[in-house]
């Protein structure tokens, strides 16, 4: 017999399916999202708990018309699968393939693109605006995990939303998780309202004992201040209301008849709606029930055990490298702390937070409380280290400058998945961090070439005087020992990794290493690199920089970073203030573009970010092609 998935090419073909059609059709998905997550990794547990949730929501609103917003958008791949997608779900995060998250240019059910959390209900907001001022009548749906709830611009929404009294419903998705399970009071908060049973007993018995009462206008008065009061200590739902939305719930989001029913009676309701729905992440696999963290965003596995396909030994991962150092630091001094934000996985701080629990401050999706909450720990004689994926600590850019940078306090910035992240795509790749952390007064700015020398830069910022931000890659280090002591890495001093007479190649970070190999390249083909290890974008080592650059027929910068403002843009500027204009300079970076999902070695290659494009580009510039010989000839 056919399978009911194979039949589903649109929301539309969900109409008319009885409620045990769509139980198995839960079903198949989450077999498709299984096998194929197993084979090309991805985001399981999260999708895996949203499949009635989205079948619900598909068969009562009609999208595209209707427009169904989801907050992250990582849950959103059985949106996919029912929007017309289900026969490329096997190309998700792969080169050319679908994106891991939604996409305004992926499809018109897709309503609003993003990967960061807590957009949700803004644009929703918007899109609800936007209707009334044209005087439609589509509806407007924002999806949004508890977990995005903890961050603030939620509540700004929300606070918007019930000012402004628009019709609109919110679906809070709540499964007690973001990535790392959720901190903090609203987390708290939600916790109660699911076990709260009190309510909706309390409502009953009093409309009850109200309706056998003779009932005077002034009795009337008394017995609806006498309600509101009740409803102020039993309700689970008060805290939305008392912002201007209709709580509903909470609903079992896997009983699809009861979340369908739910549904259909808040589309009945005018103004805003906040539904509250309760998942299970990882729901109907029991590896992802039982561990929902490592299946959140998992590599490929096996589907029948769950267990990670194996793969070539290697290096650790800067993360774990940078946590088993702050570690150490950490127990020689009580005043270092991290802080991070829904991150501890990610960042590799679970750790840390295992070992120094007293030391180690995992603040919700809340970028900008953590950066102001580091700032007043620096004041008061504390040594935070704040680490957050690039990407993410973009969010946090005014308190960088207002809290920490103005104040000069001694805050590190521990900048994880620094450059590009391969599959994740453009939401994800951090490539801007070297421009906003440069054009900071007092801040250091830096990046080592290896996990060892991160070792060293850590230990460097919690004893520098004033802020420091260093950024390290996503993925596997590079091999460097890390037995010995840990090196010194002064702030502002570069390394001179090797001599050359020919060419100035100045490398950041982890372009390091394919800068070295290119060297080699180049050696073969009679031209000698100089290959400078500039460790530091600001304060850039100037005594070192510049009478090299003096000596050199050309120079070379290779960064994993937009070339707009980054490491190329501060050496341009260092050799226009000292004078030196007398010779070529090529920048290798990322180039004014949006950087799509691939393999990350994949993604370098596009811009010569590896050993034979920086061989290549040298190559030109020390050996100037028949073309450029001619430009030159024409304008002499």
């Amino acid at each position: 017999m056919d399978s009911i998935l194979a039949q589903i090419n649109s929301p539309r073909d969900l109409r008319g399916l009885t409620p045990a059609q769509l139980k198995t059709l839960a079903e198949e998905i989450r077999h498709l999202l299984v096998m194929v997550l197993a084979r090309n990794g991805g985001h399981l547990a999260p999708n895996l708990g949203t499949v009635e949730l989205t079948l619900a929501l598909h068969a009562l609103f009609d999208s595209p018309t209707d427009k169904i917003i989801w907050d992250v958008g990582h849950q959103a791949y059985v949106h996919k699968i029912l929007t017309g997608r289900r026969d490329r779900l096997h190309t998700i995060r792969q080169e050319g393939g679908l994106s891991g998250y939604c996409r305004l240019d992926e499809s018109e059910h897709d309503a609003f693109g993003a990967g960061h959390g807590c957009t949700s209900i803004s644009a929703a907001l918007g899109y609800a605006v936007a209707r009334d001022h044209h005087g439609g009548d589509e509806q407007i749906v924002a999806v949004i995990g508890d977990g995005s709830l903890t961050g603030g611009m939620a509540w700004e929404a929300l606070s918007n939303a019930g000012h402004l009294g628009t019709n609109l419903l919110i679906v809070l998705n709540d499964n007690e998780m973001s990535i790392s399970p959720n901190t903090g009071a609203i987390s708290s908060s939600l916790a109660r309202m699911r076990t709260d049973t009190h309510y909706l007993r309390a409502k009953a018995d009093f409309e009850t004992l109200m309706n056998h009462l003779p009932l005077g206008k002034n009795m009337v008065e008394v017995v609806e201040r006498f309600k509101t009061g009740v409803k102020q200590l039993v309700s689970p739902g008060m805290l939305f209301e008392e912002l201007g939305l209709t709580y509903l719930g909470p609903v079992d989001g896997h009983n699809l008849e009861a979340t369908m029913d739910a549904i259909a009676g808040a589309k009945k309701l005018k103004g805003p709606v906040l539904l509250h729905v309760i998942t299970q992440k990882g729901k109907g696999y029991g590896p992802a029930e039982a561990d929902s963290i490592k299946f959140h965003g998992c590599s490929p596995f096996d589907s029948e055990t769950g267990e990670p396909l194996p793969s070539p030994p290697g290096p650790p991962s800067y993360s774990k490298v940078f946590t088993n150092t702050l570690i150490e630091l950490a127990r020689a001094n009580p005043n270092i702390v991290a802080i991070t934000a829904a991150m501890l996985e990610g960042t590799g701080l679970i750790a840390f937070q295992k070992a120094l629990p007293n030391q180690c401050y995992d603040v919700g999706m809340t970028e900008q409380h953590a950066v102001t909450f580091a700032a007043g720990l620096a004041a008061a004689g504390m040594r935070p280290v704040v680490a957050i994926y690039s990407t993410f600590l973009q969010r946090s850019f005014d308190q960088i400058v207002h809290d920490v940078g103005i104040q000069n306090l001694p805050v590190t910035f521990a900048m994880d998945r620094g450059g590009l992240v391969g599959d994740d795509g453009p939401t994800h790749n951090g490539v801007f961090d070297i421009a906003y952390m440069r054009c900071i007064p007092n801040m250091a700015v830096g990046a080592p070439k290896d996990e060892d020398e991160l070792r060293g830069m850590l230990a460097t910022a919690v004893t520098h005087p004033g802020p420091v931000a260093f950024r390290y890659p996503r993925g596997s280090g590079t091999g460097a020992p890390l037995d010995g002591p840990i090196p010194a890495v002064p702030v502002g001093v570069a390394e001179v990794m090797r001599p050359g007479s020919d060419l100035l190649i100045l490398a950041y970070g982890a372009m390091v290493k394919p800068a070295m190999d290119a060297a080699e390249k180049l050696h073969a083909r009679g031209i000698e690199a100089t290959v400078v290890n500039a460790r530091w974008a600001k304060p850039l080592d100037l005594k070192t920089i510049l009478p090299l650059a003096h000596e050199a027929k050309a120079v070379l910068t290779v960064e994993e970073h937009a070339l707009a403002g980054g490491f190329g843009s501060a050496v341009l500027e260092a050799l226009e203030a000292a004078g030196i204009q007398d010779k070529p300079v090529r920048r290798l970076g990322i180039p004014d573009r949006w950087v799509e999902h691939a393999a990350h070695k994949v993604q370098l290659g596009w811009f010569g970010l590896n050993a034979e494009g920086i061989a290549q580009a040298a190559t030109e510039l020390c050996v100037p092609t028949e073309s450029h010989r001619l430009s030159a000839l024409l304008q002499g």
